[in-house]
């Protein structure tokens, strides 16, 4: 490892009233801002551009103390990792670290290896590079300590960000399929606290890319197949509800005393199950030799999209012929009508398992039953998070599908296109009676909070965006696949 520094500046101490936004989706991931910030609703290149930065590639959010704002970002030509503290006034860059790991983490082919949001308590910045392991630094860039880990086992690469709660940095490692686990670490020293071991056997989902949450004395993880609370002192589970899922991805959020997740099947999707027909269909348009069989040969050409409202460059096309091994169940070459029907079925189980859904968090052991308050299966994204905002409930999905719902019950208040395509990954943000919503193709949807929906303003930056925008100080700080943008009046 080589970790190298550059542009190193000594600070004025911290102001005693400090803005943050101190990790991702800010304090405990809620997506909310401070109740008295106001950032714009209409912006752009031309348009209340305070600065904007060049950087290195990366799919983390703005981490913000005061007048500093951490970041990551990696360089493929160089395979250097940067972490980089940039002045939130200006976009110059206080100080940046370099770092060469030993071998490069697998990601999915629109994300990068460097996915962790920082996460800061004013005192120091902690960064996760997957690839390498944890750094952590004082806000002058001064390194503290430093923990290295194995190269983490995993489908898409390592997509949660640490937390803070208390003197305890929290880690999600349920990603890991070599060594599943939470990690909880003494923020000042490094060490390790505790740490709770999942026992992954072969054929299990070891897929969690959420970032932990915080309540009361609880640490909240959705990992594969479940969302569970854990002792923050002990580190021992104190309840699980079972979704049955393999890919957790969104980050939870609490309100009321409720916690709000998404759990997305891509079986389930309607998107792909439209694009199946029955088998009497399928034998019409391909068996060809009329046997009421599918063969290989006759399968060949069936392509189906695994998220079409994502767009091609994200979803890319599946060719059915490649999963004829998955279909033949019995191994005879052939699939006949109640194999193809029993992927139909498996599709509509997976189906009624997904949704967003609302747990009660003060029940222990199993709340499968006992902690479920409700559920709606529709319009449920894959990637962003869900966000809880004056009583109500936003969920963004891929296509641009905006769905609001009434936290208390469920109950339905509108889902509708919003006019603003593609893929979803950053999660939806607030402030001031205002909802941001920001597309992968770089349009930043504005929408007024309430039960019906009002689209204010549609900012398009022409760029890509991963990353969940940050708001302070009435400003809003938006991360490009190469930028990184202040937006606000002076």
């Amino acid at each position: 490892m080589v970790l190298g520094a550059c542009y190193i500046f000594i600070l004025a101490p911290l102001q005693a009233q400090t803005v943050s936004w101190p990790q991702f989706r800010g304090i405990n991931s809620s997506g909310v801002a401070n109740e008295n910030e106001e950032p714009p609703v209409k912006f752009g290149s031309e348009e209340l551009k305070l600065w904007n930065i060049p950087l290195s590639k990366g799919c983390s959010s703005p981490c913000i103390w005061d007048n500093r704002i951490f970041l990551t970002g990696f360089d493929k030509d160089s395979s250097l990792f940067h972490m980089y503290c940039i002045n939130r006034n200006n976009g110059s860059i206080l100080w940046e670290k370099k770092l060469q790991a030993d071998e490069i983490e697998s990601v999915h082919r629109v994300s990068y290896p460097a996915n962790a949001t920082p996460v800061t308590d004013g005192e120091r910045v902690i960064f996760y590079l997957s690839s390498y392991g944890l750094l952590c630094f004082d806000l002058n860039g001064e390194i503290e300590w430093e923990m290295e880990m194995p190269i983490p086992e995993s489908r898409h690469g390592m997509g949660t960000s640490p937390a803070i709660a208390g003197d305890l940095l929290i880690l999600n490692c349920f990603g890991h399929k070599n060594d599943p686990c939470l990690l909880a670490i003494d923020k000042y020293s490094g060490e390790i606290v505790w740490k709770n071991s999942w026992s992954f056997e072969e054929g299990d989902w070891a897929d969690s890319y959420s970032t932990p949450v915080v309540h009361e004395d609880q640490v909240i993880i959705y990992r594969s197949a479940d969302v569970s609370a854990y002792d923050i002192h002990s580190g021992e589970q104190q309840w699980r509800f079972q979704t049955g899922m393999g890919d957790a991805v969104c980050t939870p959020v609490i309100g009321d005393d409720l916690l709000f997740v998404t759990v997305f099947s891509t079986m389930g999707n309607q998107t792909i199950r439209a694009q199946f027909p029955d088998f009497e269909a399928l034998a019409s348009e391909r068996d060809r030799n009329q046997d009421n069989l599918i063969d290989k040969e006759e399968l060949t050409g069936f392509e189906f999209l695994t998220y079409p409202e994502k767009g091609i460059e994200v979803s890319g096309v599946v060719q059915a012929v490649n999963w004829f091994g998955f279909y033949d169940q019995n191994g005879n070459e052939y699939i006949d009508s109640t194999e193809w029907t029993a992927i139909l079925e498996m599709c509509e189980a997976s189906y009624l398992k997904q949704g967003i859904k609302a747990l009660r968090t003060d029940g222990e052991g199993d709340i499968t039953l006992s902690g479920f308050a409700w559920s709606e299966r529709d319009q449920v994204p894959h990637v962003t998070s869900p966000l809880f905002y004056r009583d109500r409930v936003y969920m963004i999905k891929s296509g641009g599908i905006l769905s609001c719902f009434q936290a208390e019950d469920g109950a339905l208040l509108y889902s509708d296109r919003i006019g603003a395509a593609g893929a979803y990954f950053a999660s939806p943000i607030a402030a001031n009676g205002k909802i941001y919503f920001t597309s992968r193709n770089g349009i930043i949807t504005v929408v007024e909070d309430g039960e019906k929906l009002n689209i204010l303003a549609k900012n398009d930056l022409d760029e890509i965006i991963s990353a969940t925008p940050a708001i302070v100080d009435n400003k809003i700080y938006v991360r490009t696949d190469t930028n990184l943008y202040a937006f606000g009046l002076q």
